[in-house]
């Protein structure tokens, strides 16, 4: 039976997938990753990924983790029965994007995590939800701490374009983002969708970056809808 695998996103942990997973377990094993915090880079996570798991893979993959699971998917699409993307992108950073994340790693390096974070919360959530999941998320990623930010964001830097290899994508997949997502806004999940024969788009209102929070029991069924059956 392929194992559902959950990736979470940057310096994020199994609490990411809190209410998904228990909405998946029952359609067979599901485990959440956690590649992306002992590996330098999306082409070694994506191989220890693969190492450490036996058989076929429903991977479901969300920001950071989004991009892992199209790496695995690239190295490895025999074994990948089913894709889920969510809130991510295929692009590589933009100039600018790569400049704003070499001045987070220099604060990180400084201490200054937090001032960092807290400017951060502004893109990562719709405003109807910023104030009830900030403090959660905040400590997340300060459990993570900033060697992790610092590593994970250097992965991402690190990235390829994974939009010439969306084509070759056989597997059903499902691409999913919040309508008000500032971090990965619709249109790359849009180009996504396109790219990849076949693929499913839902868009979710009132919702940023970190979906699996702010629409839990919508992302939730969507999942266990788009499973149900794939064993």
């Amino acid at each position: 039976m392929p194992v559902i695998t959950l990736i979470p996103g940057l310096a994020c942990d199994a609490q990411l997938w809190r209410e998904q997973a228990a909405a998946l377990a029952p359609l067979g094993p599901v485990r959440v990753a956690d590649v992306h915090t002992r590996f330098a880079t999306l082409p070694e996570m994506a191989a220890a990924l693969l190492a450490e798991t036996d058989g076929d893979l429903h991977l479901v993959g969300t920001s950071m983790g989004g991009m892992v699971a199209l790496e695995v998917a690239r190295q490895a699409p025999q074994r990948v029965r089913s894709l889920a993307l969510l809130a991510t992108s295929a692009r590589p950073d933009t100039p600018e994007l790569l400049q704003l994340r070499r001045d987070a790693i220099v604060l990180f390096e400084q201490g200054r995590m937090r001032e960092v974070l807290q400017a951060n919360v502004a893109f990562a959530f719709h405003p109807e939800h910023a104030a009830a999941l900030a403090p959660p998320y905040l400590q997340m990623i300060e459990r993570a701490g900033a060697g992790q930010l610092i590593a994970q964001n250097r992965a991402i830097m690190a990235r390829g374009d994974y939009r010439p290899g969306l084509a070759a994508i056989g597997c059903p997949t499902l691409v999913v983002c919040g309508h008000d997502d500032r971090l990965t806004p619709p249109e790359h999940s849009q180009e996504i969708a396109a790219g990849i024969a076949g693929a499913r788009l839902e868009l979710l209102d009132d919702c940023g970056h970190l979906l699996t929070w702010e629409q839990p029991a919508r992302v939730g069924a969507l999942l266990l809808d788009w499973l149900r059956g794939r064993s």
